[in-house]
């Protein structure tokens, strides 16, 4: 393999993985404050027990997830630094204010709202996790804007050296490549927390005991909700961008005779070269647009199973309960062909039509990328591992146990307490 296609690997491996990470994160995040909002609004205490629970979820991928994180922007330093210096200063401003909400902001809040249970008023609790979901959100808009400048660069100019300048920043939050692409991509995360607190409430409601039985029951029947919805959300804005992908993109989606015409006009545009995609773009793609409509008709049914606990109380329903645990790996996998599709799609382009691929990989020898290929990717899945291990414990841990949280002693308790003293 030569220089380019390891840098290339690397990367792809690491940023893949991450963002399953990154999924997770924004999926689980809103659910939680949802609950502890029905929580502080009703005052069931089994919404605060819920909000503890799916939460530990929530801290345990978050933490797991910046260190992939660090990992991605190590290789972009390294081994990238042709779009650095090309393309840096447009591009790698909307990076750093991602950086500063999600290694500062978003990492002190939900800090605040670890340590906040029990210590804090609950409206004030109930905002923290709330700006958290809000900052977490902010910083997926932030990747999405830089990533859509690699999409459909805009908003900049070319000085005397040939370096991309910034000159336009609203140009940067309107691109057209931005909106339907983060639309999608955080529907899709609707999708991945909604199945994953369905699939393991279904896994404890056939091994609940009798107290977390009112938990896992409402929190399943949550998660099937808000999957359905986010499933029908991705397939919309995903379908949305076909449009645009055929302006912009051509040989994106083109095949058969159309590529070859595309081929022709691609050269005719930017030069001599190869600009046909891999066929692996349009079986991706395939792929994922029928794996998403099958999950969306699995989750509808088992919504309409939901009614009267019938996927829970009935032995027939209890291969659908199974189901549900199993489909949890599914958003996120059905995501990384989305993303592939996104990215492989624009080859030979490292900045559509300005920057090539080739161009932007450091000066590096193949031997040296070789060998951090291998180490990162190792210490990638290392992390991927501990977080899956550390969120099947928390997943099969007490609701109870969830930040060492003690409940209030019940009001009964407490006065026959006093009056013992």
């Amino acid at each position: 393999m030569s220089a380019l296609e390891y840098a290339r690997t690397q990367f792809g491996l690491t940023a893949s993985l991450h963002f399953t990470f990154v999924m997770v994160t924004l999926g689980l995040v809103v659910l939680v404050a949802v609950m502890q909002t029905r929580y502080t609004i009703t005052g069931q205490e089994v919404y605060g027990r819920m909000a503890r629970f799916w939460g530990q979820l929530y801290a345990i991928n978050y933490a797991v997830g910046i260190a992939t994180g660090l990992v991605m922007e190590f290789e972009i330093g390294l081994n990238w630094s042709g779009l650095s210096r090309l393309t840096g200063d447009v591009f790698g401003a909307p990076l750093a204010l991602e950086t500063l909400i999600a290694f500062v902001l978003e990492s002190t809040l939900l800090g605040m709202w670890i340590f906040g249970w029990g210590r804090l008023g609950k409206r004030l609790h109930l905002a923290l996790i709330w700006v958290t979901a809000a900052t977490a959100l902010l910083s997926a808009f932030w990747v999405l804007v830089s990533n859509a400048f690699l999409q459909h660069p805009v908003g900049y100019a070319l000085d005397e050296h040939g370096t991309a300048r910034l000159t336009d920043f609203g140009a940067l939050l309107t691109n057209s490549a931005l909106w339907f692409a983060l639309a999608h991509a955080v529907a899709a995360t609707m999708v991945a927390g909604g199945v994953l607190v369905a699939g393991v409430s279904a896994w404890r409601l056939r091994r609940a005991k009798t107290d977390d039985f009112e938990l896992f029951r409402r929190s399943l029947r949550l998660g099937i909700r808000v999957g359905l919805i986010g499933t029908f959300l991705t397939i919309g804005f995903g379908y949305a961008q076909f449009g645009w992908i055929g302006d912009n993109q051509p040989m994106k989606m083109a095949g058969g005779h159309t590529a070859l015409e595309r081929q022709a006009e691609m050269v005719q545009r930017f030069g001599p070269g190869s600009y046909m995609v891999s066929d692996n773009v349009g079986a991706s793609l395939g792929m994922m647009i029928q794996i998403a409509n099958l999950l969306f008709l699995l989750l509808l049914i088992a919504q309409v199973l939901t009614f009267r606990d019938v996927l829970i109380r009935r032995r027939w329903a209890r291969p659908m309960s199974w189901l549900l645990t199993a489909l949890i790996p599914v958003p996120m996998l059905t995501a990384l062909l989305g993303w592939f599709v996104r990215e492989e799609g624009r080859q030979p382009w490292a900045v559509y039509g300005l920057l090539r691929t080739a161009d932007a990989v450091s000066p590096m020898g193949a031997g040296a990328l070789r060998w951090s290929t291998f180490g990162f990717t190792a210490l990638v899945l290392a992390l991927v591992l501990v977080d899956w291990w550390l969120m099947a414990r928390a997943a099969a841990s007490r609701p109870d146990d969830a930040f060492g949280f003690e409940p209030e002693p019940e009001p009964v308790a407490a006065e026959r307490l006093g009056a013992a003293a």
